[in-house]
Protein backbone atom coordinates (compact mmCIF):
# COMPACT_ATOMS: atom_id res chain seq x y z
CA UNK A 1 0.00 0.00 0.00
CA UNK A 2 1.34 3.42 -0.93
CA UNK A 3 1.95 6.09 1.70
CA UNK A 4 -0.91 8.30 0.47
CA UNK A 5 -3.32 5.36 0.51
CA UNK A 6 -2.31 4.63 4.10
CA UNK A 7 -2.74 8.31 4.96
CA UNK A 8 -6.22 8.27 3.43
CA UNK A 9 -7.11 5.16 5.43
CA UNK A 10 -5.79 6.76 8.62
CA UNK A 11 -7.80 9.90 7.89
CA UNK A 12 -10.97 7.82 7.52
CA UNK A 13 -10.29 6.05 10.83
CA UNK A 14 -9.67 9.36 12.58
CA UNK A 15 -12.86 10.78 11.09
CA UNK A 16 -14.81 7.93 12.73
CA UNK A 17 -13.27 8.56 16.17
CA UNK A 18 -15.85 9.64 18.78
CA UNK A 19 -13.76 12.74 19.60
CA UNK A 20 -14.17 13.96 16.02
CA UNK A 21 -17.91 13.24 16.14
CA UNK A 22 -18.18 15.11 19.45
CA UNK A 23 -16.26 18.08 18.05
CA UNK A 24 -18.50 18.28 14.97
CA UNK A 25 -21.61 18.20 17.17
CA UNK A 26 -20.20 20.87 19.48
CA UNK A 27 -19.21 22.99 16.49
CA UNK A 28 -22.72 22.71 15.02
CA UNK A 29 -24.31 23.70 18.35
CA UNK A 30 -21.88 26.61 18.65
CA UNK A 31 -22.62 27.82 15.10
CA UNK A 32 -26.39 27.52 15.55
CA UNK A 33 -26.46 29.58 18.75
CA UNK A 34 -27.71 32.94 17.47
CA UNK A 35 -27.02 34.73 20.76
CA UNK A 36 -23.43 33.51 20.76
CA UNK A 37 -22.99 34.53 17.12
CA UNK A 38 -24.34 38.00 17.93
CA UNK A 39 -21.90 38.31 20.83
CA UNK A 40 -19.02 37.25 18.57
CA UNK A 41 -19.98 39.78 15.88
CA UNK A 42 -20.18 42.56 18.45
CA UNK A 43 -16.88 41.48 20.02
CA UNK A 44 -15.17 41.66 16.62
CA UNK A 45 -16.75 45.04 15.85
CA UNK A 46 -15.69 46.45 19.21
CA UNK A 47 -12.16 45.10 18.71
CA UNK A 48 -11.98 46.76 15.30
CA UNK A 49 -13.23 50.06 16.74
CA UNK A 50 -10.62 49.86 19.49
CA UNK A 51 -7.85 49.19 16.97
CA UNK A 52 -8.98 52.15 14.88
CA UNK A 53 -9.08 54.43 17.91
CA UNK A 54 -5.55 53.38 18.91
CA UNK A 55 -4.32 54.33 15.41
CA UNK A 56 -5.51 57.93 15.78
CA UNK A 57 -2.90 60.54 16.66
CA UNK A 58 -5.24 62.04 19.26
CA UNK A 59 -6.94 59.22 21.13
CA UNK A 60 -10.21 59.59 22.99
CA UNK A 61 -9.26 57.89 26.27
CA UNK A 62 -12.83 57.83 27.59
CA UNK A 63 -14.03 56.15 24.40
CA UNK A 64 -11.19 53.65 24.67
CA UNK A 65 -12.13 52.85 28.28
CA UNK A 66 -15.78 52.27 27.30
CA UNK A 67 -14.80 50.00 24.40
CA UNK A 68 -12.36 48.05 26.57
CA UNK A 69 -15.03 47.60 29.24
CA UNK A 70 -17.53 46.33 26.67
CA UNK A 71 -14.95 44.00 25.13
CA UNK A 72 -14.27 42.54 28.58
CA UNK A 73 -18.00 42.03 29.18
CA UNK A 74 -18.41 40.35 25.81
CA UNK A 75 -15.34 38.18 26.36
CA UNK A 76 -16.74 36.85 29.63
CA UNK A 77 -20.19 36.23 28.13
CA UNK A 78 -18.63 34.37 25.21
CA UNK A 79 -16.15 32.30 27.21
CA UNK A 80 -18.74 31.37 29.83
CA UNK A 81 -21.30 30.24 27.25
CA UNK A 82 -21.84 26.47 27.70
CA UNK A 83 -21.76 25.88 23.94
CA UNK A 84 -18.45 27.73 23.62
CA UNK A 85 -17.02 25.75 26.53
CA UNK A 86 -18.16 22.45 25.01
CA UNK A 87 -16.71 23.45 21.63
CA UNK A 88 -13.35 24.39 23.13
CA UNK A 89 -13.19 21.18 25.16
CA UNK A 90 -14.04 19.12 22.08
CA UNK A 91 -11.37 20.92 20.07
CA UNK A 92 -8.82 20.22 22.80
CA UNK A 93 -9.71 16.51 22.77
CA UNK A 94 -9.16 16.41 18.99
CA UNK A 95 -5.86 18.27 19.39
CA UNK A 96 -4.74 15.64 21.91
CA UNK A 97 -5.73 12.86 19.51
CA UNK A 98 -3.85 14.47 16.62
CA UNK A 99 -0.76 15.01 18.78
CA UNK A 100 -0.86 11.36 19.81
CA UNK A 101 -1.15 10.27 16.17
CA UNK A 102 1.73 12.54 15.13
CA UNK A 103 3.86 11.29 18.02
CA UNK A 104 3.25 7.69 17.00
CA UNK A 105 4.15 8.42 13.38
CA UNK A 106 7.34 10.16 14.55
CA UNK A 107 8.20 7.19 16.76
CA UNK A 108 7.71 4.78 13.89
CA UNK A 109 10.04 6.88 11.72
CA UNK A 110 12.76 7.68 14.27
CA UNK A 111 12.46 4.91 16.83
CA UNK A 112 12.35 7.55 19.58
CA UNK A 113 9.35 8.81 21.47
CA UNK A 114 9.11 12.60 21.44
CA UNK A 115 9.34 14.17 24.87
CA UNK A 116 5.85 15.28 25.82
CA UNK A 117 6.72 17.30 28.89
CA UNK A 118 9.29 19.58 30.46
CA UNK A 119 11.93 17.27 31.86
CA UNK A 120 13.26 19.99 34.15
CA UNK A 121 10.61 18.87 36.64
CA UNK A 122 12.12 15.38 36.83
CA UNK A 123 15.75 16.39 36.53
CA UNK A 124 16.06 14.29 33.39
CA UNK A 125 15.49 11.03 35.26
CA UNK A 126 12.48 10.14 33.10
CA UNK A 127 14.75 8.63 30.46
CA UNK A 128 13.84 10.94 27.60
CA UNK A 129 16.55 11.78 25.13
CA UNK A 130 16.98 15.48 24.47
Amino acid sequence: MEIMELAAELGKKIKDDPRITAMKAAEKAYEEDSKLRTLMVEYNAQSTALTEEYKKPEKDTEFIKRIEARINELYHEITENPKMIAYQEAQEAVNVLMNEVNSEISFQITGERPCTHDCSSCGGSCGHNH
